[in-house]
């Protein structure tokens, strides 16, 4: 069964640029991985939060993008760049 994933990201605001480019560094090497159905970045209109809408085919793609150096640089960055930790929201289908 396909995974939904919500994610809220909340840089401090001298780093959202900084957060940005990261993820966008990483949007087309992370679609091009085995598994990953959707992968998009937004901001938010009002906030300076940003949100990834992601899709996996399963726990183990999800996993697997994890794993990746350029993945796991990111989140090293997120040390000192965000506010507070990434909030995951795991979704699922209602109609």
């Amino acid at each position: 069964m396909p995974l939904a994933i919500f994610a809220t990201i909340t840089p401090k605001p001298e780093h959202l640029s900084d957060a940005v480019a990261a993820i966008e560094a990483i949007v087309a090497a992370t679609r091009a991985e085995r598994g990953c159905l959707r992968f998009d970045l937004h901001r938010g209109v009002e906030t300076e939060q940003l949100h990834l809408y992601e899709i996996w085919a399963d726990q183990a793609a999800f996993d697997h993008h994890h794993a990746q150096p350029y993945t796991r640089a990111v989140f090293r960055h997120y040390e000192a760049w965000l506010a507070r930790p990434v909030e995951l929201t795991i979704l699922q289908p209602v109609a």
